[in-house]
């Protein structure tokens, strides 16, 4: 049975939000979350910063989840009562039976579960008490003999389509037959629906744990779900009171559970294994991670790791699985959980996935289908949530872009050469056959390469320092080379056989001049990787894809790009049952549209942007077009580098310095252009003036010195009565370390200032390319332009630079009470295409500024009239 046949309707309120009431933008985020999720559409979702964005997603979610597991104990347990043709009272009877089987399971695993957060409790104890000893793996990876049978490829291996190597799946399949018998296991449990639920970084990630916490879900009680026949054909969601809230059990008033018995949601982080490794010998060990417990994990020689069950044991892993879903951890609870068993967390975290109900990830990991295929993950049905979601278009590019040099590719040319002198004697006719076409692929390429140097080097050639090439004219040129070039067969090879690996370890033994049969030093992340990903990328390309040849000093830089970032995210789209895109800042929402759904149906597709819930008298937008001096302010890429233009620049900074109370932060286009006004406003003396109102701070190009930046701001901007000083300035650049992702609340950023537009570098190929790509893809569509409208190229320029330009904006305005100026310099912001594109809440609120006098006035009666309420 079809358990969508029950349809579930909106509710008009939402019992799980832990403020009552919800703010009326709260509310409707959630009915369109909730109803966006029922329909199975994709919504994309734009909730300024400090309206409860994250709250309220997870809030409308998981109501949904919940309202969704009641429809499908309805459709069991209706479907039994309507096809059976018993007598009533044999149905009726039969009916109960099953009622309370399902109860029965529910309790029994609440149970479980119960008892795994005790044991987590005695293990938190027992870490505290004693001190945890260094232990050593049964065989030291630097010191392992081996002989040079090792270097051979795992035979049996031809054949197989999947992606483990035949000693990592007769473990799975003695593993398997273990699990049968196992109540506990996998095969016992079958996976739920879930919420996946992505952003761009751990830390973000982190957050989500509080807010979680404060959801008020209570246990499902299953008494009333189903009563007789009659009532299992009941298709309206479970019972609510008049304000919404879902009706309770006589057993839960009587138990007074009714506020102290919130739900603890099945929580599952997931990440790589450099977050969750607990083997510090592995971690320790030269060479890569993921190399290093790979081989671990096969336990050959005697060697596996200390952390990793014996195989057809499972029991701890098992344990630690049930620790993970009994109560929420973010990414380090989970670590140190792995370490109190002295158990695997990264493995265990994927034995917890199927029951999961909430599955935290970064985006790589939803959006790579290799990550997806490696932990597990089916997205069949499920529900997709990608916050922060202004960063998934880049995000996208990046994943599917494949970088290589001449270097490494002359470089996996040798190992494999070495490895097929070395071993085609003893290599069985299919691994011979698959490496020989290896060789004369990588041969091929290099030689390609190396032409395309020599005619660089050659003056009197004309070529370019760049070259973009289509992948059909790649292939073809290969083709000259080489005949019968099959990319997928040898992808395919290359990911069953795993044996890039093999070779990479015997070519390090070689170069390292060790004897044939010692181990080397580390295991490191084999060059045939990257080309097996470039290789890939050639094969599934299309009209899409650019292979990129750039002069890099002596060396060249072979790039290949995806010019459409909607190829890689469609496989997640067309599989999910609902994706929710959402952030603080989607503007411009049509550039998300034309970029990643085009292909989708209208009634697919839906969007949602609210205002923010501060009162219209806490910001302030201007838009300066004019200096002190009555000169335009446009800050092309020529102005700035202009002294006159910066000089001018500075003085309104300096205006600004004497009326913004509190931190002020202002945001230059690029790092040249805020090192050229420094030098500029430090010869002529305008940043000691500066210095004198507000302590000056730069943003640090090196990422390790950003955290004492900002705390030291943060201490200037809180001791600003002291020396006569009213807080601080903090000159930063769009698009880089502070203009996303970080809290400049309340006196930290009393006025946010943008100069200029910081458009992309239009000299960029693969801007050019992906600019060329959307214009093509207009002129086959068919459609249409409206007359006078900016052609799809233009408009993507224009996206990617307002994109940035809101990022920044949105540092400040971080909660209801929270007030600002927002101050953005350059007179092209007062064309209507781009402030069109500035985010929907503060549209309707902008002035602009003709002259200089003006905008000091604003600010002056701003800061005035708040300065005026908070004494009063």
């Amino acid at each position: 049975m079809d358990n969508d046949a029950l349809f579930l309707p909106t509710p008009g309120g939402f019992p799980g939000f832990p403020y009552d009431p919800p703010y009326s933008i709260q509310s409707d985020l959630m009915r369109h979350v909730y109803e966006s999720i029922e329909r199975r559409q994709v919504t994309i979702v734009e909730s300024p910063t400090g309206t409860g964005k994250t709250l309220s997603l997870l809030c409308s979610s998981l109501t949904w989840l919940v309202d969704e597991n009641d429809r499908a104990r309805k459709g069991q347990l209706s479907q039994q009562s309507t096809s059976s043709t018993e007598p009533s009272w044999v149905a009726a009877q039969a009916l109960d039976i099953r009622r309370r089987e399902l109860e029965a399971e529910e309790q029994a695993y609440e149970q479980r579960l119960a008892k795994a957060r005790k044991t987590e409790a005695q293990f938190r104890m027992l870490a505290r008490a004693r001190v945890i000893k260094k232990q050593r793996m049964a065989v030291d990876l630097a010191e392992e003999r081996l002989d040079e049978d090792t270097y051979l490829p795992d035979e049996g291996c031809e054949d197989n389509q999947d992606n483990f190597s035949p000693a990592v799946r007769a473990l799975m399949e003695k593993m398997n037959k273990n699990n049968k018998c196992n109540p506990h296991s996998e095969e016992a449990e079958s996976s739920c629906t879930k919420i996946y639920y992505a952003s761009r970084t751990h830390s973000q990630l982190s957050q989500l744990l509080p807010e979680l916490s404060k959801l008020k879900f209570s246990h499902f009680a299953l008494d009333n779900v189903v009563q007789d026949k009659n009532t299992a054909a009941n298709t309206s969601p479970p019972a609510r009171d008049a304000s919404g809230q879902k009706k309770r059990t006589a057993a839960d008033v009587d138990d007074g559970q009714c506020e102290a018995d919130h739900r603890q949601w099945r929580t599952v982080p997931l990440g790589s294994r450099k977050q969750l490794c607990i083997n510090e010998d592995a971690r320790s060990s030269q060479g890569n991670l993921d190399e290093n417990c790979r081989e671990l994990l096969e336990g050959k020689q005697n060697k596996r790791c200390l952390y990793l069950p014996p195989v057809g044991d499972d029991a701890r892993m098992f344990d630690l699985r049930d620790q993970i879903l009994a109560s929420p951890k973010d990414i380090e609870d989970l670590a140190t959980a792995g370490r109190n068993a002295q158990t695997c967390p990264y493995y265990g975290s994927r034995r917890a996935i199927p029951q999961a109900e909430l599955v935290t990830l970064s985006y790589n990991l939803l959006l790579q289908k290799t990550a997806r295929e490696a932990l597990g993950i089916d997205l069949t049905n499920q529900v997709v949530i990608i916050d922060e979601a202004h960063n998934l278009i880049p995000t996208l590019l990046s994943l599917s872009s494949v970088r290589l040099t001449s270097n490494l590719l002359l470089t996996s040319l040798k190992q494999v050469s070495v490895y097929y002198q070395k071993f085609r004697n003893r290599l069985s006719a299919t691994h011979a056959l698959h490496l020989k076409r290896l060789v004369s692929f990588l041969d091929a390429f290099w030689k390609v390469t190396l032409e395309w140097m020599t005619e660089k080097s050659n003056s009197k050639s004309g070529r370019q320092d760049t070259e973009v090439m289509t992948v059909p004219d790649f292939i073809r040129i290969l083709g000259r080379k080489v005949e019968g070039i099959n990319l997928l067969e040898i992808e395919a090879y290359l990911k069953r056989s795993k044996i890039a690996r093999k070779i990479s370890r015997y070519a390090v033994s070689v170069s390292e001049g060790e004897k044939p049969g010692t181990r080397p030093s580390g295991v490191a992340t084999p060059p045939l990787h990257t080309i097996e990903a470039l290789m890939l990328a050639l094969a599934g390309a299309s009209e899409d894809g650019r292979l990129i040849f750039a002069t890099m000093g002596d060396a060249v830089e072979i790039k290949y790009q995806l010019l459409n970032p909607s190829a890689l995210f469609r496989d997640v789209v067309e599989v999910a049952r609902s994706v929710v895109l959402a952030g603080g800042t989607m503007s411009p929402i049509s550039a998300v549209v034309t970029e990643l759904f085009a292909y989708l149906p209208q009634d697919r597709l839906t969007t949602f942007s609210c205002g923010h819930i501060i009162p219209t008298t806490n910001v302030q937008t201007l838009l300066l077009t004019k200096g002190p001096s009555g000169s335009n302010l446009e800050f092309k890429f020529a102005q700035q580098s202009d002294r006159h233009v910066v000089s001018e620049l500075g003085q309104v900074v300096l205006n600004f310095c004497n009326v913004v109370p509190g931190g002020m932060i202002i945001f230059f286009p690029s790092y040249t252009s805020l090192n050229f006004a420094q030098e500029v406003w430090s010869q002529s003396g305008l940043l000691d003036k500066c210095s004198v109102k507000k302590k000056v701070f730069l943003e640090p190009q090196d990422s390790s010195g950003v955290e004492i930046i900002l705390r030291e701001y943060g201490i200037a901007v809180k001791a600003q009565t002291v020396d006569k000083k009213t807080g601080a300035v903090l000159f930063a650049v769009i698009g880089a370390k502070l203009s996303e992702g970080l809290n400049f609340s309340d006196d930290l950023a009393r006025a946010v200032v943008v100069i200029g537009l910081p458009f992309p570098n239009k000299n960029s190929p693969e801007l050019q390319e992906r600019m060329r790509y959307a214009n093509r893809v207009e002129s086959r569509s068919g459609v249409n332009r409206p007359v006078g409208g900016k052609d799809p190229a233009t408009e993507m320029y224009e996206n990617m630079c307002m994109n940035a330009v809101n990022q920044s904006i949105g540092r400040a305005i971080r909660h209801r009470g929270d007030w600002a100026s927002l101050v953005l310099i350059d007179r092209r912001f007062t064309s209507a295409t781009i402030r069109g594109k500035l985010p929907h809440w503060l549209r309707g609120n902008v002035a602009v500024c003709d002259t200089f006098g003006q905008a000091m006035k604003h600010l002056g009666t701003f800061y005035r009239e708040k300065r005026q309420r908070t004494l009063g």
